[in-house]
């Protein structure tokens, strides 16, 4: 099945270069033009200032605190990854000049949209995908009261020109191009064209009906996203929220699935938050800052009950006292959701209050080469055997041998709460199961976990385990009582005694990149042994003192 899905994507990629790249599909992308925008839709998302300064003064474009300067490259930058180009042409920066406002901000993006369409009048493979086109298109629209309105007549001419000749591509080749997020931008920048731009209201038709479609599909029953990753649902609620607020300005009723799915997601969203109000760190997702995060919540004005469970996303969460335990209990995402996807099963992040203590290692938003470290099973609040990942990773960020059956049961009482799951991850390798059994109690004082191997088939030879748990930069820690427990001291003073039977403690080093772009250096607990015989069982305990 992959091979012919690689031939199939082959073949529709060449088919497109051969139709798209020729001056009759040009010609055809022309036609009648609307003279004005009827409006341009609230961006209501705030804009970084400094940003947009680097980017007027230096030429340097901005991804989480890692810069880029394009020097005499102009947009054809050489030797940098995808993520640098699709934002570049994006124009996702558009609202960072906005935030720096005045003259320089709105005469810097005018010049930059024009130079933009100068070099860009054509369909081009790269900067014509609808992945990028989508985001584009939606972005000069929302923006185009900023630095659109008060241009000279011939600016506008030639923006609406080109807005439309993209508008015409993105419709054409919207369903058949994208999946994910990059899906649901699209789907925006079509609904804005159709919601302003006069007689294009068959735009915004194929739009919701193609909305309601990815809804259904993309925003699972438990409101997560399909891809599992807590920020792409953040930017999916986004989305939806720009449509609604763009809907509710061109005088047409609220849509019902919009409304149904962020009922749903908001839910979603609300669960996989830590006390400090930002996320776990689950699938190629960072942290998100905790003001973005409340800001999304409350233009969704949704109100959403706490939940214990996503169990068609596949996360369980226990929340003892001021403790919190976030669990993945499910399956990778099914292709093409799991390009970012971790190869950790059953992998857990702990917090108690805003002080998180056991943390995955989180995510890179530009380096590849980060990112696929960060994705495998040693980066997690995981067990690992032979030192090796669960999943097989391909060249192009899929995953290969995953897990088939992932189990999970959860014992609920008014002081204590069991988690018990497993997964057959390990079963194409060497026929062993996985059970992690996590249980809270005590207030939140008491967190345990029971790691358990077993081989049905019988063991071929002996397996090295190691069960890691890496720490946040601000939880000190010490080895004690000549190494068999580990004393960890939070930034708040408070202590906590982690205690392993069953295997040796030790302490090593690890990294966290929790938000930005540079790793934060930090420490883990790693509980090593072996497996010679078909059953092996871990037990480990992270208590506070003195509770």
């Amino acid at each position: 099945m992959p091979l012919l899905r690689t031939i199939e994507q082959t073949i529709r990629k060449q088919a497109s270069r051969l139709t798209y790249n020729s001056p009759l599909y040009n010609w055809s992308l022309g036609g009648t033009v609307p003279t004005r925008l009827l409006f341009s839709p609230a961006d209501i998302w705030k804009g970084d200032a400094d940003d947009a300064r680097w980017l007027l003064n230096s030429g340097s474009f901005s991804i989480g605190g890692d810069r880029l300067e394009l020097h005499d490259a102009n947009w054809h930058p050489e030797g940098v990854s995808d993520i640098w180009v699709k934002h570049i042409h994006s124009f996702d920066w558009l609202k960072d000049l906005r935030a720096l406002g005045g003259h320089q901000g709105r005469k810097g993006a005018r010049l930059m949209v024009q130079s933009w369409i100068d070099e860009h009048e054509s369909w081009h493979e790269v900067y014509w995908h609808p992945a990028i086109l989508g985001r584009r298109v939606g972005n000069w629209i929302a923006a185009y009261d900023f630095f659109g309105e008060s241009a000279d007549d011939e600016f506008q001419e030639l923006f609406l020109e080109n807005l439309v000749r993209q508008l015409r591509h993105l419709k054409r080749t919207i369903s058949s191009t994208l999946h994910g997020v990059d899906y649901f931008y699209a789907i925006r920048a079509l609904a804005y064209g159709g919601l302003t731009l006069e007689g294009r209201e068959d735009y915004l038709e194929a739009a919701l009906h193609l909305l309601d479609e990815q809804i259904n599909k993309q925003i699972l029953s438990d409101g997560g996203h399909i891809s599992r990753n807590p920020q792409q649902l953040l930017q999916v609620v986004q989305i939806l929220i720009d449509i609604r607020s763009a809907l509710r300005q061109g005088g047409y009723p609220s849509i019902e699935a919009i409304q149904h799915g962020l009922d749903r997601s908001v839910q979603a969203l609300r669960f996989l938050r830590h006390s400090d109000g930002a996320f776990a760190l689950f699938h190629s997702a960072q942290e998100s800052s905790e003001d973005i995060i409340k800001s999304v919540l409350m233009q969704a004005g949704v109100r959403a009950r706490p939940l214990k469970s996503l169990p068609h996303t596949g996360y369980e969460k226990a929340t003892k006292g001021r403790s919190v335990l976030i669990m993945d209990t499910g399956k990778p995402a099914a292709w093409p959701y799991d390009r970012g996807s971790h190869v950790a099963p059953l992998a857990f992040e702990f917090s108690h209050g805003r002080d998180r203590i056991f943390v995955n290692c989180g995510a890179h938003p530009t380096c590849p080469n980060w990112q696929d470290a960060l994705r495998s099973t040693p980066a997690h609040n995981s067990l690992i055997i032979d030192d090796r990942n669960i999943c097989d990773l391909k060249d192009d960020g899929s995953m290969h041998y995953r897990p088939k059956v992932v189990e999970v049961s959860r014992d609920e009482k008014t002081h204590s709460c069991l988690i018990d799951a497993s997964h057959d991850g390990y079963v194409p390798q060497n026929g062993i199961v996985h059970r992690r059994r996590l249980y809270l109690a005590g207030n939140g004082f008491d967190f345990r976990g029971e790691e358990s191997l077993s081989c049905m088939l019988g063991l071929a030879k002996a397996h090295t385990v190691a069960i890691r748990f890496h720490l946040h930069p601000d939880v000190k820690v010490s080895l004690i009582k000549e190494g068999s427990e580990a004393l960890l001291r939070l930034k708040n003073g408070v202590g906590w005694r982690f205690t392993a039977e069953a295997g040796t403690l030790a302490l090593d080093n690890s990294i966290y990149l929790g938000d930005g772009i540079r790793p934060r250096k930090t420490k883990q607990l790693v509980i090593t042994g072996s497996m010679s015989e078909d059953f092996r069982q871990f037990k480990w305990a992270l208590q506070k003192e003195g509770a």
